[in-house]
């Protein structure tokens, strides 16, 4: 099972140590699956030993790869006019570390729907793949989506896992998500729950809570009125309007969910400006659980993404489609995270 060590340690070396042939050195230094967890683990403790390090450039030459991926943000307003939801900014340190732990460098940029990403990044050769964040209107970004597909475009993305072919999304279970914050707030006495956040085709990750939400409320007999829910984008200003317009409709409500931290952060100021207290009269929920979420008064409770679990799944996704294998869409479930905004138990 390969030679003996002389010299600068190589993958051969490797092979010899672990008594494991040298492709299955290259494959378990990838983090390919199909080397068990075992084998893995201890070739890259024999790796570490005899301080071995990847030659990318002949690594790359090999392969036709760059071993680089591209990670794109969708443009979105932000106060601080950085054009990242905070959401997807705290995402980019999971990506990065998936990255290193597999040897790829990782390029940063910002995807807008008028670019030909296939053509500045994998038809150039400077990146395998794409890993996509944010899309705004969903409808419009379908288009691009399938455009890719049909251009063999290695790309994965964060968003609402649905059964189009739109490439492979890692995702929330949004649905599930959206049912444990409703219980959550039915569970505090409530039963007249608003909803901030468009519900359409057009923002199927909102539509999705959405949905969850209504789920929660028809199993424990509330009605679901679908006159309590105001679109809303994720800024804390759309937040803010959509709850001055609840409230200007004279409904009553004694809780709101909203749509995202950012939603909910507004939604709270125009509660405040109003005279309404948090959670006394309206409790709150958010979604997504930004560093924000517990800096508010009172602190947000939120359904908390797996900011960690993304990260790896987009880029596991990713190397599969670039190595010819195929993994299908996967749901990350949320994680409620309860905070004074909601109220005592």
């Amino acid at each position: 099972m390969g030679r003996k060590p002389t010299g600068r340690p190589t993958s051969f070396d490797i092979a010899y140590a672990a008594g494991v042939s040298q492709p299955t050195v290259s494959r378990a230094l990838r983090g390919d699956k199909a080397v068990s967890a075992k084998t893995r683990a201890k070739i890259e403790r024999i790796a570490r030993e005899l301080n071995y390090t990847v030659d990318k450039n002949a690594s790359s030459l090999r392969s036709q790869r760059s071993n680089t991926i591209a990670l794109l943000f969708f443009e979105d307003p932000t106060p601080d006019d950085s054009m990242i939801n905070p959401f997807f900014l705290a995402m980019l340190g999971s990506i990065t570390r998936a990255c290193a732990d597999r040897g790829l460098d990782l390029l940063i940029s910002f995807q807008r729907m008028e670019d030909d990403w296939h053509v500045q990044y994998q038809d150039s050769h400077r990146a395998d793949g794409l890993i996509l964040l944010g899309y705004g209107d969903y409808t419009r970004y379908r288009e691009r989506m399938e455009q890719l597909t049909r251009q063999g475009t290695h790309f994965a993305r964060w968003g609402s896992v649905s059964s189009d072919t739109s490439g492979v999304t890692v995702g929330t279970d949004n649905v599930a998500a959206g049912r444990l914050a409703g219980e959550h707030l039915i569970a505090r006495g409530r039963r007249r729950i608003a909803f901030l956040g468009h519900a359409d085709d057009h923002y199927p990750e909102f539509a999705g809570r959405y949905r969850g939400l209504g789920d929660a409320l028809e199993a424990a007999g509330l009605a679901f009125d679908r006159s309590l829910q105001f679109d809303a984008l994720t800024t804390e200003e759309e937040g803010r309007a959509a709850a001055q317009a609840l409230l200007d409709s004279g409904q009553a409500f004694d809780a709101i969910f909203a749509a995202s931290d950012l939603i909910a952060i507004g939604a709270m100021r125009a509660l405040a400006d109003a005279g309404r207290a948090v959670p006394e009269d309206v409790a709150v929920v958010g979604f997504d659980d930004i560093p924000a979420a517990s800096l508010t008064t009172p602190p947000l409770t939120t359904v908390m993404q797996d900011i960690r679990g993304a990260g790896q799944a987009l880029v596991q996704t990713l190397l599969a489609q670039i190595e010819g294998r195929d993994l299908p869409p996967r749901k990350l479930p949320g994680k409620l995270v309860v905070r004074g905004s909601s109220g005592a138990a």
